[in-house]
């Protein structure tokens, strides 16, 4: 058996990017070893098709993966690493999706000749609409930066950044950015109601909307700043709305602040 990547985890999120990788066909089953302490996770894994294991030593003495993916909570990170030294000669590249772990914390417990790869994702990425930011220490080389790009882009949209430092502003906008979603679609919803509509006509109308604005967003060719005026007749009711979200750049200033506490806020949690 040749194990191209070990999965470290396998919670929500690592099954739902190995799930990706086998239905894409980036990845054959019999190329992944997954490690899972959970039995009911580890048995879910196994259903892919997967070689599981319940702790990193039953990893075969003669692998030498391609990657090994850290999938596991920040709060662990070091127990769960520090099990994996034995790759961190060079031969394999880490990739962690973790939030707010630096790459700096793997190059401390790994060694100097790890090349580290770090990975905002957020939760669409469980069903292949996520946003997937990578940082690379140097030691990463470009083919292997291309091959974790489009193992990535099997979970969504894959973007690239040059500067580490630049990922507490990555979680503040793509990591924490679905929840504010999720909290305008439960505004909507309630701001429905109380112009008449029944609960489940409201919620339907609110998520719809949303979901279809964003995809439309996403697939045309115009800016959203565009799409936006083509929707707002003059003296409208959509203005009348904007007029509201837009005035004193009101919408425009609440997000902001709402990025920048989130950025702060990752800023501290990565001390």
């Amino acid at each position: 058996m040749t194990i191209r990547l070990v999965l470290a985890g396998c919670g929500n999120m690592g099954y739902a990017m190995l799930s990706g990788w086998l239905k894409s066909g980036k990845l054959a089953p019999s190329a992944v070893f997954v490690v899972e302490p959970n039995a009911e996770l580890r048995q879910r894994a196994a259903t892919l098709g997967c070689a599981t294991a319940a702790d990193a030593s039953e990893i075969p003495a003669d692998a030498v993966p391609d990657l090994v993916v850290i999938a596991v909570k920040p709060q662990v990170i070091r127990d769960v690493t520090a099990d994996y030294k034995r790759f961190g000669d060079g031969r394999t590249t880490f990739v962690s999706i973790a939030a707010g772990t630096p790459v700096a914390t793997f190059e401390d417990i790994l060694g100097s000749r790890a090349p580290v790869v770090r990975c905002m994702p957020n939760t669409p990425a469980s069903i292949g609409k996520g946003m997937m930011v990578v940082f690379s220490n140097p030691l990463v080389s470009d083919d292997t930066k291309r091959f974790v790009a489009d193992l990535l882009s099997a979970s969504g949209e894959v973007a690239i950044i040059d500067d580490e430092g630049l990922m507490d502003a990555v979680t503040a906008v793509s990591g924490s950015g679905p929840a504010y979603i999720f909290h305008f679609i439960e505004a909507l919803t309630v701001a429905a109601e109380k112009a008449g509509l029944p609960g489940a006509t409201a919620r339907l109308l609110a998520m719809q909307t949303v979901y279809g604005a964003a995809s439309l967003a996403a697939e045309s060719h115009e800016d959203p700043g565009v799409l936006r005026q083509q929707v707002t007749s003059p003296n409208g009711t959509t203005a009348a709305a904007l007029g509201v979200l837009m005035g004193e750049d009101r919408l425009t200033n609440l997000l902001t602040q709402a990025v920048e506490a989130a950025r702060l806020r990752s800023i501290e949690l990565g001390k």
